[in-house]
């Protein structure tokens, strides 16, 4: 847990950390630092939540010390300049001055924390929002410079929370120092932090979640509904109907104490693994609602079971708690365990008990965090990929995707600020939202679902999810003729993207650059970045400003400011209308479309419509091309496993470059033989290319040979389709732009 720090700086000028008496500096990344001061030299080397991953420091190489006499020294990374003096106190402003670049000129950093102008992160949810709020802090600000105080927190001794044990160690900072390089800020979060995880697949599809207590017939023939109205389904979510509501005894929530419950409600449910089956023969997934702030109680039908396995035997009624390694094993043997033998794919932790559990029992981590970071250890069995729904608990979190939002209500003015929030989250560390889609609760309003799902087509994953209101229903086909066209438009739309949205996600996982991000990540030279809080990046290729007011006339038309960056041009997805950088716009569209841009010159990676997005077979790639501004050669990684298992981190999957390049009127698509294997993986594909930009009459080859050109009405351009072929085998089309 502690290691001494007793030597002389002298003997440890070459390593990496530097040790000065009861001082150490540890220099993480290039723009990574952490100060410790510990009054007998003894220092943390254990893990916490936020400072889970130890093995990343910075090679000494990389690290040059020069004593400058009076015991200062000058110490230098690749990015910073840091001065140094061993006065034997702590680090403070007085003894340490670190010295980076902003906007061309340099700065002076020290550990005294005020800070000023942050651009935003997560909040832990919209329970009750009604409007905008102010957000937390993220990683990224206007300064160039961000801190974390990890001193007050848990360590993790042997994998459990555990208290800091002394009370020599007074100081542990950790101090992000990037000036503008922003994507050093949130790579250094993954350094100390660990990277964000891949998810399954299916958690990025499409899923539908209802308070309502459905039966089983009415779950399947909501997933008929799906099929039969022409909308995609990944994902069906059981509420809190799925148990019994019997319980006598306990503390509940909001004057219910059947909000906790892990006993199948057999009235609604006769043969629960019946419907699991029945939802798994349909290609959909099940998770179920879970609030666990009593445990088990006496009502259970695995409740003798679970206090014999804890040894109880006084007839007291167990609490939950947390900060007991096994109470936590028991519970999730007798109270989960079951429905996951039935085949439930995993849980949804509806954590809503701040006020009543706050902190861990003896510890100062709180609850959510900690039982996150439980429930998503467990989830990982059977060589899965953990999966985690809950709501956002603080640093480190993102390492337990997916986080929802909570019960937002449905207006306008919130549909706004989810934008906003979205797009900041990854900044403070939530990669992945799901949002209620429509809003929790508030009077149905369909042009405003429609809008809602719009943007939701371009977050983490397109949930739906409504109170137990019987006027709301987030089913897309109900909300009247031209409501349920406009979002049937969206849901075959996300489930076209889902390679490029996959591959986004894996790009997520190596770099911390998150799937929805602000336009300063990308393009922060350009001062308009700053002001653009209803449009964002979704992955390297699409620009959306969804819209959040409503609209006019008989087309509900309505407007979104959009600011196209400069360098780049932009074709609007809908009617592939090209916008040059460098200029602002209001865009209006009908209530069929929304402001959604592909930057030229890359290849978007789609597939063809599929009811079943996140597990269907990609076995025709769809790849749409825009011309670039100028002469251009940019290669995207389509991305591809099999889409649970934790075989991504043994290296197995498989990438493919698909490489775009231009050159005066000439233009080149190239997809790359793959790279890597795993199991299932389609071995023949066939490839369909949309090209906008192609002028009539232009000829196109394929593989040197001449191909046929066709126009599609659907996708509004013309297009060459390829015949199937080997992965392994390169295709190259040429031509006219």
């Amino acid at each position: 847990m502690m290691s001494s720090g007793l030597m002389a700086f002298a003997d440890t000028a070459a390593s990496n950390p530097l040790v000065f008496g009861n001082n150490r500096l540890s220099i993480i990344t290039p723009t990574l630092l952490r100060l410790e001061y510990a009054t007998d030299a003894r220092f943390i080397d254990a893990p916490t939540l936020f400072a889970y991953d130890r093995s990343s420091m910075l090679s000494p190489s990389d690290i040059s010390v020069r004593e400058l006499g009076d015991n200062c020294y000058e110490i230098t990374t690749p990015a910073l300049r840091i001065w140094y003096k061993h006065d034997g106190f702590p680090f403070s402003t007085s003894n340490l001055h670190v010295f980076y670049t902003l906007d061309g000129k340099e700065k002076k950093f020290t550990n005294r924390f005020l800070p000023k102008n942050n651009l935003g992160g997560p909040v832990e949810t919209l329970d009750r929002v009604t409007k905008e709020i102010p957000m937390n802090d993220g990683i990224l600000s206007k300064d160039g410079w961000y801190m974390i105080d990890d001193e007050r927190t848990d360590l993790l001794v042997n994998g459990w929370i555990s208290p800091r044990d002394t009370e020599s160690h007074i100081q542990d900072q950790y101090c992000f120092v990037y000036g503008n390089d922003y994507k050093a800020a949130l790579s250094s979060l993954g350094a100390i932090s660990g990277k964000v995880p891949m998810t399954r697949k299916y958690i990025h599809g499409v899923w539908y979640c209802r308070y309502w207590d459905y039966t089983s017939d009415e779950f399947l023939d909501i997933i008929r509904g799906y099929d039969k109205n022409d909308f995609p389904l990944d994902n069906i979510v059981f509420d809190m109907g799925w148990h019994t509501n019997d319980a006598t005894v306990g503390t509940g929530h909001n004057g219910h104490l059947n909000w906790n419950g892990y006993t199948w409600n057999r009235e609604l449910i006769p043969d629960p693994k019946a419907l699991i089956d029945s939802c798994h023969a349909r290609g959909v997934t099940v998770s179920l609602n879970d609030h666990p702030h009593d445990g088990m109680r006496p009502h259970e039908e695995h409740y003798p079971a679970f206090i014999k396995a804890l040894g109880v035997t006084d007839g007291t009624v167990p609490l939950f708690n947390t900060a007991d390694s096994n109470y936590m094993a028991k519970f999730f043997d007798y109270a989960h365990r079951p429905s996951e033998d039935m085949g439930v794919d995993f849980w949804w932790l509806d954590w809503q008990q701040n006020y009543l559990y706050p902190h861990v029992r003896g510890h100062h981590s709180t609850t959510l965090a900690w039982i996150n970071e439980l429930y998503y250890r467990d989830s990982q069995r059977n060589g899965k990929r953990g999966a985690g729904y809950s709501r956002w608990a603080g640093w480190g979190d993102h390492r337990h995707p997916i986080q929802f939002s909570g019960d937002a209500q449905a207006n306008w003015e919130l549909l706004a600020f989810e934008v906003k929030l979205t797009a900041c989250s990854g900044q403070g560390g939530c990669y992945y939202w799901a949002h209620d889609i429509g809003g929790f609760r508030g009077d149905p309003n369909p042009e405003l679902t429609v809008r809602w799902t719009q943007f939701g087509a371009l977050s983490a994953a397109l949930r739906v999810h409504s109170t137990k209101d019987k006027r709301l229903d987030r089913r897309p086909w109900i909300s009247g003729d031209r409501e349920t066209k406009a979002m049937r438009k969206m849901y075959h739309m996300r489930s076209e993207m889902m390679p490029y949205i996959y591959s986004s996600v894996w790009q997520t996982h190596n770099t911390m650059v998150p799937l929805n991000r602000s336009m300063f990540i990308d393009y922060g030279d350009q001062k308009e970045s700053f002001s653009q809080p209803q449009q964002f990046t979704f992955g390297d290729i699409l620009l959306a400003a969804p819209i959040s007011t409503p609209g006019s006339g008989a087309d509900k038309t309505a407007a979104q400011k959009v600011w196209f960056p400069k360098g780049e041009v932009w074709y609007d997805y809908f009617t592939h209308e090209r916008k040059d950088g460098g200029q602002t716009a209001q865009i209006e569209k009908p209530l069929e479309e929304f402001p959604l841009y592909v930057r030229g010159g890359w290849i978007l990676p789609m597939q063809p419509y599929t009811p079943r997005p996140a597990t269907a077979a990609l076995e025709t790639l769809v790849m749409r091309v825009y011309p670039a501004a100028k002469d251009a050669d940019n290669v995207f990684s389509l991305y591809e496993d099999d889409g649970i298992s934790l075989d991504y981190q043994k290296g197995i999957y498989s990438t493919t470059a698909l490489r775009y390049t231009q050159k005066g009127n000439r233009a080149c698509v190239t997809v790359a033989p793959a790279e890597g294997s795993y199991p299932g993986q389609t071995m023949r594909r066939s490839y369909r290319l949309q090209l906008p930009g192609l002028k009539d009459g232009a000829k196109v080859t394929v593989n040197g040979k001449k191909a046929k050109v066709e126009y599609d009405e659907a996708a509004g351009c013309p297009v060459v389709r390829v015949a199937s072929t080997p992965v392994n085998k390169p295709v190259t089309i040429e031509y006219n732009i």
